[in-house]
């Protein structure tokens, strides 16, 4: 049993309520085993080696007045870029924050750090806060809506990280979008560590009221950090009728574990667009999960991910259809070179009253090396008899055919490699209308593809 974590390390300056649903998860954290390949979600994806009590939580640090005094790879992102507002964190603290345009202040739409909107919006907080991802895993049979208490987990194991957390977040991003409004420039939250060997524990929390539109950006970018983790949980709130735009993008340095659970709670007639982007990091495991509780909601999952090196990336993705007619549409798309380790395990799960369900599932990887492994886990969990649903799954390498068509034109083979490859990650970046964050992307993707 592991129990490393005590309750000097849980916040206490915060409500009541919040301190004692810190100290509950916790409790969780130190009951609960840790998941093994016994665990179908976490089979090909080994964390018992992880030494919880040599870790310290993340060194505080002091805010900055200038962009310049930030991390280099954080300047480089945030030069041109195109949202409407940010906030900058190292570690648990806000280090440069852009303040939100005062004409949206004024229709109520709040961006601000997780730890100031627990003092400055209790109310709201205090609502949805660990309603759509709970310290335990959801039982999504019987998952209760945004801002009532969650059901329990069915399988107490999956739930360790969750419960992590929950009890020692330090602090994270808050968008809150009031009904009817629409905010036309994405917001941002780009988060970055700095100290080797510890942890840090983030909360994301975006609701979007009846009708309400955003788009959020969530990056994550380091230098090398050996023995350094990072715990998270984001939880989407889109309301009926509302959008919402979710994006991703891990790029953590060498020696980084990054484990973080998505998930998104969809109403009726509502859309969420979710993109997840790995790059980084030495083992990373990111959960996208969608709820789909209402009639005519709409989810579209994106993904794509390039592993080199000795990395280790597992996606474990859920489509759940609930209500009927509702819709939903996933392609994770990877690549996979040297001693890599890609993990793909995505379920479309559809209830018994969720007629006339419209579920696509689809996982493409493309492998360089021949020392690379991938394992692909599609599935299907069905109790309606009046739907449409698919998945599939492929792995293989560079079309040969395709590589002598170029090698033809006198594309020297190097480069018409990568040119197959950047070409097969580019049809899920057409999907994004976000011309910086695709832009950010696709330098990380050449960056990739040059050392492969």
């Amino acid at each position: 049993m592991t129990q490393p974590f005590t309750e000097d390390l849980i916040i206490t300056t915060g409500p009541e309520w919040l301190t004692a649903k810190r100290r509950e998860s916790l409790a969780l954290f130190n009951g609960l085993e840790l998941p093994s390949e016994s665990v179908e979600a976490w089979k090909y994806t080994q964390v018992g080696s992880i030494d919880f009590a040599a870790l310290h939580p993340h060194a505080k640090r002091d805010a900055v007045t200038d962009i310049a005094q930030l991390p280099a790879s954080v300047q480089k992102r945030l030069t041109g870029t195109d949202v409407g507002a940010y906030i900058v964190l190292d570690g648990p603290d806000v280090v440069y924050a852009t303040p939100l345009p005062a004409e949206l202040t004024a229709k109520g739409v709040i961006f601000t750090d997780l730890r100031s909107a627990v003092e400055q919006h209790a109310d709201i907080v205090q609502k949805y806060l660990y309603s759509v991802v709970p310290a335990e895993v959801p039982d999504d049979t019987t998952i209760a809506a945004p801002g009532t208490t969650p059901s329990k987990s069915p399988d107490p194991s999956e739930g360790k990280f969750s419960a992590l957390a929950a009890a020692l977040w330090t602090n994270g991003a808050f968008v809150y979008v009031p009904r009817g409004v629409e905010v036309e420039l994405p917001l941002g939250a780009f988060r970055v560590m700095s100290d080797a060997g510890s942890f840090t524990a983030t909360r994301t929390l975006v609701v979007t009221e009846e009708n309400a539109q955003v788009t959020f950006i969530d990056e994550q970018d380091s230098e090398a950090l050996p023995g350094t983790y990072a715990f998270g949980a984001v939880e989407l709130v889109v309301k009926d009728g509302a959008r919402l735009r979710y994006v991703s993008v891990q790029n953590w340095g060498e020696g980084v574990t990054h484990i973080q659970r998505q998930r998104g709670d969809v109403g009726r007639d509502a859309t969420l667009n979710s993109l997840v982007v790995t790059m980084g990091g030495t083992l990373s495991r990111t959960e996208m999960q969608s709820y789909l509780r209402g009639q005519g909601s709409d989810s579209e999952m994106l993904a794509l991910y390039f592993a080199n090196k000795d990395q280790h990336f597992d996606h474990y993705t859920l489509q759940h259809h609930a209500a009927a007619n509702a819709h939903s549409d996933l392609l994770y798309k990877g690549v996979g070179d040297d001693q890599s380790v890609g993990v793909f395990s995505g379920m479309i799960k559809v209830d018994l009253n969720a007629q006339k369900t419209d579920a696509y599932q689809k996982h493409r990887t493309l492998m360089l090396s021949n020392e690379a492994r991938n394992y692909s886990v599609p599935q299907l969990e069905i109790n309606a008899n009046d739907v449409r649903c698919s998945h599939g799954s492929t792995t293989g390498p560079v079309d040969q055919e395709q590589l002598f068509f170029l090698k033809s034109r006198g594309i020297r083979e190097e480069q018409a490699e990568k040119m197959l490859v950047t070409a097969f990650l580019e049809d899920v970046l057409t999907r994004v209308p976000l011309k910086s964050v695709v832009a950010y992307i696709e330098g990380i993707i050449a960056e990739k593809v040059g050392a492969a």
